[in-house]
């Protein structure tokens, strides 16, 4: 059974430490996944945050989280909205849960409160992103009905 949690508005005020982190986790995910030398991909977090995320917390069509069982922080959630002919979609553009606290459930419960957010708003569909090595996100997204819309792939010489 996944613990409860609920989803606060990130505050302007804790913005700037989960950049902080968030940029230094997608920089070493990148370097991990084999995609680009550390120096490069520093530089392309901080550029892809920036672009994305050029307001904040006050960004439009974007809204960030932090997720809660009940006072102790135990993640966040990222979430882009954008309407389409058929729709509007969401894309989860991070989600993380606290160090120290995986392997609780709470990875599990923090995508069901996100699930409940996109079907309040009328969401048709959830998109993301996953680093190939990432076996555990993997295996719960696909757990969670997920399905592989596109995969790349490589051969270092």
């Amino acid at each position: 059974m996944s613990p409860s949690v609920r989803l606060v508005p990130m505050t302007a005020e804790q913005f700037p430490a989960y950049r902080e982190l968030a940029e230094r986790e997608y920089a070493e995910n990148i370097v991990a996944a084999g995609m680009m030398p550390e120096t490069e991909a520093r530089r392309k977090a901080a550029d892809d945050f920036a672009s994305s995320l050029p307001d904040g917390v006050d960004t439009a069509d974007h809204e960030l989280w932090t997720a809660r069982d009940g006072d102790l922080e135990v993640g966040m959630l990222w979430l882009g909205f954008t309407e389409r002919s058929d729709g509007l979609v969401a894309f989860g553009y991070d989600f993380l849960v606290t160090s120290g606290r995986r392997r609780q459930g709470y990875g599990r419960a923090i995508m069901e409160a996100a699930e409940q957010v996109c079907r309040d708003r009328g969401v048709v569909e959830v998109g993301l992103s996953v680093f190939g090595f990432n076996s555990g996100a993997r295996a719960l997204y696909e757990q969670m009905g997920f399905e592989v819309t596109i995969l790349q792939m490589r051969k270092r010489l």
